[in-house]
This record gives C-alpha cells, structure tokens and sequence, in this order.
C-alpha cells in the first residue's frame, strides 16, 4: 500500500525510484524487530535536567508505549505533606553546602508543581505537525491519561498509597505481553511502594510464587543513581531477582557535558547549535532550559543560578547560590542527566532495549554485582560505599574497549524531531534512512566459516545513504573480527579459528543519509559461535 506522505515525496521529487513509496519511517525499524513497542514508565522529579530529558522522551514517544509519566520526591525535590511537618534526613542535599535550612516543611518543589503536565501540553500543541512526519506519535489524551503524583511529600518516604504507585502497581499486576521498563529519574519511592503492596498483599496466599516469578521476568528497572535510598533499604533486599540496568559509557547527556566534550561532540552544546536546532523550536523548544536563560524551577531555590546571564561564579556565591559547576555560556547545553534510562529502548536499530549489555544511544550494562549496579548502593547506602561503588565501576570501564561514540547521531536526530514539531509539510524536514539485512538478525557460526552480510537501504526523502560496518563491544567475551570492506552494502568477515562456543559477534551496520541534518539508522546482527 502505498502511503500519503511517500505518494507526497514521489510528485514533490519525480526524480525519486519507485520504491519510496513504500511506507517507511524510523518508527517502523523497532516494529521490523519486535511485536510491540518497549512499555515504559516515567518518574521524575522537577529536576532541570528532568525536564529536558522528558522534552527528548516525548518527541521519541512514537517509538515507545508510555504508560505512565509519574511524579517522584528525591533527595534534591519533595512537596511535603502540606501540613507543617519538617523533615530532615542527614547527608541529604539540603545538609551539605552550609546551608542549614532544614529540618524544613519541602525543598526545591513549587506549589503546585506541573512541568510534566506543561510538556504534555506543548507536546499537543505539537502534535499536528509531528504526526505528520510519523503517523505513529500517540494522541496527546493517551499522554495525559497517564499522568499521576506519585510520593512526593519527602523523599525516601514510601509508606502511603499515591496514584502513581498505584498507577505501577497496576501495570506491574497486567497481562500485557512484553516486559515493563520503569524508570526513576528522581527517587523511587512510588515504585517501592507499589512493589510493597504487591509483597503484602500476595506474599502468604497460594499465587505468591507464581507472581513474584512473573515479576521478576517481567520488570526491568531503570534507575539513574539511587537519589532517596529506596533501592538500597527496601527494593534491592525484598526483590532481589528483578532485573536492574545501570548504563555506563554512555554519552555525556549531564550538567555540564561541554566542560569535558571532545571535538566530536562539542559543536553540538554550543549556544549557537542549541539556539538554532532547540531552544528556539515552538512550544517544547520554549520549554527547554538552557544557561542563563532567566528561569527558575523555584523561585528563590539557592541552588538554582542556571537561569542568571552576566553574573561570574564569585558574584553568585555572594547572591547567596551554592555554585557547585562554573557558569558556562549563556544559551549553551544545561543537561539532560536522565537520557541513560531511556536512550535504548529507541527504534533505531540498534535493538538495545533486548540486552543491557547490547548497549545504544544511553550506553551499555557492564557486568557487575548488584551492589555495585546502582551508585549508593552498598551494604548501608553511605557515602563511604557509594565512592567504593564508583571506583569500581570506573575501574571496570577503564579495561574494556571503546564504545561507540553515539552523541553526534543522537542529538542529530533530536534536532530533527525538534523541527519536525515546527514544521507541516513533510518535504520541508529530513528523515532517518531505512535500513534493512538481507537474511536473518541473528545467525549461528562456527570458526572459519566464511559470512557474507548485505543491507538494503531506502530513504524518505530521496538523499543519498552510505553505509559503515563495525563491530561493536558487547559481552567482553566477544570474537573480534575484521570486515573485508567498512563500508558498502556488502561485506564479508570469517570467524577467527579460535572462536569458542557461546562467544559472540555484534556487527553493526549504520545507515546515514546525505539530508540536513545527516540522519542515522543502523541495523545490529547477532554471530553466535555454535558448538562443534
């Protein structure tokens, strides 16, 4: 069936073959590898970076089942109970810095807070354009539906039923096919609460067995750190088995990642660069924070000079703000910390979402004990163990090799989808290249065996695509192959004769089209060394 928007590209460029009028946009690449999109849930707390992470999720929200967008308190943000209570936790944020402010009644929580229900909206005032270059963006009611407060009066406090954990508990309870990713942008309260009344509820009746087994097959867990130390004390002991992936070599998406950028990446936080393809992009764009651009989640919120053009380090600390990162340039890249948790399940390509370790745009899972997965997660949750933690982790990372280096194709493809929610004519924007393996995704080997690979690629917009191949690190127990070309339709490789059973190949072809900006698509195959 041929397709409007492809019938519109075929009478705009005559030019173009034929085969473009087949239906083909990135949306349809995790459809070609999958039955479902990856279900996830969302909680966060009114963090800056919280913000433009959810602005980046909703323009992926074509790619993915958005199930819930839940509300979450945290070390750094909690609204209190609204009656006066102060609360007051030692080695929280509100006690470093001097700052002496608490036992307090919230901290760092507008009244009435709704920056998730702000980005609903501009995503609806979006959405008519974005639909058109992806027919497959969900109605902005279906987003709005799943929108709840989670625990949000202190942080690391779980002990009552909210929405929004009764929202996960809920999705957690389902018969939906297909695993369940929740992620804790803040704290995780909400989820281990809904976890709670799962365990109490269940855990001495005849079902409990069976229930805790699909759980733990079912729910993934996708933390950024362990922000109100409810993974540690609660989560991490009573659920041991369910699965938790802590991404590392990821991408820098954090505060200040032009401070270290290398030349690759750099061009890509300026002020210039973030003007032009983002923060001037219509009502998400206007949303999106960026240095010194006048704002405040919280008014007064001594920890938040992000917002101040013209003031030097020095001079902020004499305003009272505990500047714990130099002042970069105004309009430049603020942050987007929580990317790592959902950058994988995109669908691109790169079937990431399958296996922590596949690794994608929000990095890979690098093997570990669980203690050592999430940053604070030792015996007692203490600063000593979280350092520990850390040290371990980057000790690991400094003996694998390098990860591909996803930055530049991910905010690429971000700038994109900002301009598509600006524009309404399909021609008028570019759009990721399709790319298609001739042959199955995954294939058994022995050593060597002689593979020939070939791709199919087409393009939406009638640009021209060139293909690399490479092999990307996965396991660390990996066969490590070389390609007869790297780049091509075709290309052909032979399993190393000391391959063992079980190792591995990940071989990754991408796809970039020659349209502005340059898009990438990739498709991964999996090589298995069977046994003899």
């Amino acid at each position: 069936m041929i397709s409007y928007f492809s019938t519109i590209k075929v009478l705009a460029k005559a030019f173009v073959v034929l085969l473009l009028a087949i239906p083909f946009t990135q949306a349809n690449c995790q459809t070609n590898l999958t039955s479902a999109k990856p279900r996830i849930i969302i909680t966060a707390d009114p963090e800056l970076d919280d913000n433009n992470s959810l602005i980046r999720l909703i323009l992926y929200s074509s790619d993915l089942q958005i199930e819930g967008l839940v509300y979450n308190s945290s070390q750094f943000h909690w609204s209190g109970d609204g009656k006066g209570t102060k609360w007051f936790v030692p080695g929280r944020e509100y006690d470093r810095f001097g700052m002496n402010e608490c036992p307090c009644t919230s901290w760092r929580w507008t009244e009435g807070e709704r920056f998730i229900h702000d980005i609903v909206e501009a995503y609806e005032k979006s959405y008519s354009n974005l639909k058109i270059h992806n027919p497959n963006y969900p109605d902005p009611e279906k987003l709005e539906s799943v929108i709840r407060y989670g625990n949000i009066e202190f942080d690391g406090d779980f002990s009552k039923d909210t929405p929004g954990s009764e929202l996960i508990r809920e999705l957690i309870l389902d018969d939906k096919p297909g695993q369940l990713f929740i992620t804790a942008w803040g704290g995780a309260s909400s989820i281990a609460r809904a976890l709670y009344t799962i365990k109490r509820d269940f855990e001495f009746t005849n079902d409990w067995e069976n229930i805790q087994a699909k759980i733990n097959r079912k729910v993934i867990l996708l933390p950024s750190g362990d922000q109100d130390d409810t993974f540690a004390s609660y989560i991490l002991p009573n659920w041991p088995n369910i699965e938790y992936r802590q991404f590392r070599q990821a991408p820098n998406y954090g505060y200040g990642a032009q401070i270290r950028a290398t030349p690759e990446n750099s061009p890509y936080l300026t002020s210039a660069w973030m003007k032009e393809n983002i923060s001037d992009r219509g009502p998400l764009g206007e949303l999106y924070r960026v240095w010194g651009d006048g704002k405040q989640m919280v008014k007064g919120d001594k920890v938040d000079y992000f917002g101040f053009a013209g003031y030097t380090n020095e001079q902020l600390k004499e305003m009272g703000y505990f500047v714990w990162m130099p002042v970069q340039e105004k309009g430049s890249w603020l942050g987007e910390g929580d990317n790592h948790t959902f950058m994988n399940m995109l669908g691109n390509g790169l079937r990431a979402f399958e296996n922590g370790t596949f690794g994608g745009w929000g990095g890979r899972v690098i093997k570990a004990t669980q203690a050592e997965a999430i940053p604070g997660m030792g015996s007692s949750g203490s600063a000593d163990d979280m350092a520990a933690s850390l040290s371990n982790q980057n000790r690991a990372q400094t003996d694998l090799e390098p990860f591909p280096n996803y930055f530049p194709d991910a905010q690429r493809d971000f700038a994109a989808r900002m301009k598509w929610a600006v524009t309404p004519n399909f021609q008028d924007a570019n759009h990721a290249p399709v790319i298609q393996a001739v042959g199955p995704l995954t294939l058994m080997a022995s050593p060597k065996q002689k593979i020939k690979l070939h791709v199919n690629t087409t393009d939406p917009d009638g640009d021209e695509v060139m293909v690399k191949w490479n092999q990307t690190p996965v396991s660390g127990n990996d066969v490590q192959v070389s390609f007869s070309q790297s780049e091509g339709k075709n290309t052909e490789l032979i399993i190393p004769e000391n391959a063992k059973p079980g190792q591995t190949i990940h071989v990754i072809a991408s796809a970039t089209d020659g349209g502005s900006p340059a898009l990438t698509s990739y498709q991964r195959i999996i090589i298995r060394i069977k046994e003899q």
